[in-house]
């Protein structure tokens, strides 16, 4: 005997089929939300190259710019994300697409917190530095270098004062976003005896915090602490100032009710000054009778 079943069961079962456990999850998205944390906070990874306007070839671990962008202005919006922790782990890529992810991250209201584990080379140093702390495990290493292009260019002046120009604002990004003067970083980018088939300077952790590049050397859990103690500090800077905000509209209402006490009085004693000038003025009023001795 055939057997029916209704449309609500046929979806029931297809939906129990593509529940995956916790381990595929993190094998596909790459992330995995823990449910009894202290704190909700979101992980982002940056790993392998960062992909810009050119599609890199499959076989390259790429991050790719059009899926952080968007990733980044989600997580600003969203109110039960209280933090946000980078883990990069790159080597370099696109300088552009690098600069914006930066200047997004930089740019966010939300406590970021930064790690770099294995390489944050390149255009890497600038996403490492973007978050409001940064954090490298000693093992890890960051490659200075100026910009450099492949495939076919047009040599002429133009040219190179495009790079110099690329190299300026990439200097100038991290140097506002860290603690390493601009010269030094431009000495270390320039550095001839580091590199053997380019010039720059390769920093391991230790090196890259002794420089001010990063802020402190440390693990995952330095990093995860200290985004708590920024999302905690945060929201005791609100509810100061919600109680302060408090305090301030008390205070306005209080002024106010005084100023209409007040303009209520001059009211009132403004209707009984006419009244009385009406009243002395009807007192002061003869009549015509008595003027002219009254009757005929």
């Amino acid at each position: 005997m055939k057997e029916y079943r209704t449309v609500n069961e046929e979806e029931a079962e297809q939906t129990d089929s593509e529940i995956q456990p916790a381990e595929a999850q993190i094998n596909d998205n790459g992330v995995f939300a823990s449910e009894n944390a202290k704190h909700n906070i979101h992980c982002l990874t940056v790993i392998g190259q960062i992909e810009g306007h050119y599609i890199l070839p499959p076989q390259n671990k790429t991050t790719k710019y059009e899926h952080i962008m968007p990733a980044l202005v989600a997580i600003e919006q969203d109110m039960s994300i209280e933090g946000l922790l980078i883990i990069l782990n790159t080597v370099g890529g696109d300088v552009e697409a690098g600069l914006a992810i930066s200047e997004l991250i930089a740019g966010m209201s939300k406590p970021t917190v930064s790690i770099v584990v294995g390489g944050g080379h390149s255009i890497g140093v600038p996403l490492a530095v973007s978050a409001q702390k940064s954090f490298i495990v000693p093992s890890a290493t960051m490659t200075i270098h100026p910009v450099r292009m492949n495939g076919l260019l047009l040599g002429i002046p133009q040219t190179l004062s495009y790079f110099e120009r690329m190299q300026e604002r990439i200097i100038n990004f991290v140097s506002k976003n860290s603690n390493i003067k601009p010269e030094r970083f431009r000495e270390l980018m320039m550095k001839k005896d580091e590199l053997v088939m380019d010039v720059g300077s390769v920093l391991d952790g230790e090196t890259a915090v002794n420089e001010g590049l990063i802020d402190s050397l440390g693990g995952l859990n330095d990093a995860v602490e200290c985004l708590y103690s920024l999302i905690e500090s945060r929201k005791s800077v609100g509810v100061i100032k919600k109680q302060t905000d408090k305090k301030t509209s008390k205070g306005t209402k209080s002024k106010t009710n005084q100023r209409t006490g007040t303009a209520k009085r001059q009211t009132s004693d403004a209707h009984a000054s006419k009244a009385t000038a009406k009243v002395s003025t009807m007192r002061q009023y003869t009549p015509k009778s008595s003027l002219y001795g009254g009757g005929r």
